[in-house]
């Protein structure tokens, strides 16, 4: 682990920036960008055209340390490069930013109200490679969607087991246990999330460092004890979906709270704008994320 990203990553202002869609995602963040799939025949040039529009963020002048903290990539941005360099140690070694990896194999099928993740059998040879690219942290997903205990209970028992294995490997976890935003029962399903979480800290070893990325909760304030756990690094938040506007005002009623936004810091670029239009767009969503996440 390396000890000024952690310490960055625990006390510097800022927020994270998502940058992991995956396969199944990238068509909906290419489409977004302005690019339809007919601009692309196959996976391999899908990939080709979402680094590119990854590293006009990356390499931005917008794009900077002074409000960002870290980035989340997907697997296949870790093994390109930017500027000549692997993407994790440009971010880092350019722009101060620290690298975090996407390890997660997207969901499985819906049970007891709650998606789990799927096996990760080659988990162990992934952060062998992560270690290689000099990698500070992982995220991974899974989804809940109503307030079913006996889910609720899976999934964090899921990414705990997951976590503990990660911190051994030399990584910082991202935990991620979203809730999804039309939950007809969001509010309680959070609670039952939030009381799992906090008997799941209780059992880590002294010295272990977990973070935890959350769905913006409806009782504002919800993990402010969480973020006070001395194994905890950061407690950050997705934009579920939210635009842009609607998830900074939600972020900024939750102090502590920090953004990892994908959707919400993309909104409204695309392939079609001058280096201009581009850089000030995403200059105005950074800092509007940024403000929100420093309330």
């Amino acid at each position: 682990m390396n000890q000024k990203q952690l310490d960055r990553m625990q006390k510097e202002p800022g927020f994270i920036a998502a940058l992991d869609q995956s396969g199944g995602s990238t068509p909906k963040a290419l489409k977004a960008y302005g690019i339809p799939k007919t601009r692309y025949r196959n996976d391999d040039q899908m990939f080709d055209l979402v680094h590119d529009m990854r590293t006009r963020i990356m390499t931005s002048p917008s794009f900077t340390s002074d409000k960002i903290l870290a980035a989340i990539l997907f697997e296949n941005t870790m093994d390109r490069k930017v500027e000549d360099q692997y993407t994790a140690d440009y971010l880092w070694n350019v722009k101060g930013i620290i690298p975090i990896l996407k390890v997660d194999k997207g969901l499985a099928e819906e049970k007891d109200g709650v998606q789990l993740m799927k096996p990760m059998p080659q988990l162990n040879d992934l952060l062998k490679r992560a270690a290689k690219r000099h990698i500070f942290g992982t995220k991974m997903r899974s989804v809940i969607h109503s307030a079913n205990k006996a889910g609720i209970k899976a999934i964090v028992d899921q990414q705990f087991d997951i976590a503990k294995r990660i911190v051994a490997a030399g990584f910082v976890p991202i935990i991620e246990p979203e809730v999804d935003i039309h939950a007809a029962d969001k509010a309680e399903a959070e609670k039952l999330l939030h009381a799992e979480i906090k008997s799941h800290l209780a059992d880590l070893e002294d010295g272990d460092k977990v973070m935890f990325k959350v769905t913006i909760p409806t009782e504002a304030g919800l993990y402010t004890d969480i973020m006070k756990d001395a194994h905890v690094v950061r407690v950050v938040a997705l934009s579920g979906g939210y635009t842009r506007k609607d998830a900074c005002v939600k972020l900024a009623q939750n102090p502590g709270l920090i953004a990892s936004f994908s959707r919400a810091l993309t909104e409204g670029l695309t392939c079609r704008m001058n280096d201009m239009d581009f850089n000030y767009l995403l200059a105005d969503a950074i800092d509007k994320i940024y403000q929100a996440s420093i309330k």
